[in-house]
């Protein structure tokens, strides 16, 4: 089973803002999700060389240097059962390798220890400015897998949320940014919407186990959807927090996370998102 899926998701911020936006919302989602032996483990956040990554987009162009890192998120009760019955104690664990070189990224999400070549997501993003999710190709995939792919657009005010998810504080229709006089977005709110950007999904799902794919199939295609619509949330009403950072801030947030993760997996309580059978 190959799916290809290709998510587009319009945000009232710039590229610029996005991608300072983007770490600071990951690093603080990290601690949301992680306590009590499960979540989110940082091995490497170091940056790379374009020969060290040795990795060409669809068109043939190398990806260029930027920021590595290597997590080892650590599920149990973040999979759904079926899956948690089948697989063996210690194996539910999946590594992710990410290569950001700004504004592409490609992640890379494997399951060595136990279904090794069988599972494969991987997610490749561009984020383009002054644009409303309008770009047929962005990804220049070739005509074979371009028929493959299937476009999801996700509208972080407008889509709904399970009750499970939502937060008030949260809610994209009821935040209005003190720093930047953005929000609270309206119904038709990318009508109006300056700055404005899209970033585009392209997630890639290999999965060999046959008498599986249905189930996983969907598992996958909720749980896409739902990750990235409570994200985006998440970055837009955390605007106040995260506007103005620099780089550097960003990185001494992300070093103190690190250790934060480190002690909440081993101390805390099980917490977060949980899975949906």
């Amino acid at each position: 089973m190959v799916l290809i899926k290709e998510f587009r998701i319009v945000l009232p911020m710039t590229v610029e803002e996005y991608h300072g936006a983007q770490l600071y919302s990951v690093a603080e989602a990290s601690k949301n999700e992680t306590g009590g032996g499960e979540g989110i483990e940082v091995i490497k956040n170091e940056p790379y060389t374009q020969e060290e990554c040795g990795q060409s987009m669809y068109d043939g162009t190398q990806i260029k240097d930027g920021q590595y890192t290597h997590k080892i998120f650590h599920l149990a009760s973040k999979v759904p059962a079926f899956i948690r019955w089948l697989a063996p104690k210690g194996s539910l664990e999946v590594h992710e390798k990410a290569w950001n070189a700004y504004p592409f990224c490609r992640t890379v999400v494997t399951n060595p220890d136990y279904m090794r070549e069988n599972f494969e997501i991987k997610i490749e993003s561009w984020h383009i400015a002054d644009d409303m999710g309008e770009l047929e190709n962005v990804h220049k995939l070739p005509p074979e897998l371009l028929a493959k792919r299937e476009v999801i657009r996700i509208d972080i005010a407008n889509d709904p949320v399970g009750n499970k998810d939502y937060k008030r504080e949260e809610d994209p229709k009821l935040f209005h940014s003190e720093k930047t006089g953005r929000g609270p977005l309206t119904n038709d709110w990318k009508k109006a919407a300056r700055p404005v950007m899209c970033a585009y999904k392209l997630v890639t799902v290999q999965f060999k186990w046959f008498l599986l794919q249905g189930r996983v199939e969907k598992f996958i295609q909720n749980g896409e959807r739902r990750i990235f619509t409570n994200f985006h949330r998440q970055v837009f009403c955390w605007i106040d927090k995260w506007y103005g950072l620099s780089m550097e801030d960003i990185r001494a947030i992300e070093d103190k996370t690190k250790h934060e993760l480190d002690k909440k997996r081993q101390d805390g309580e099980v917490c977060g998102t949980t899975a949906t059978d």
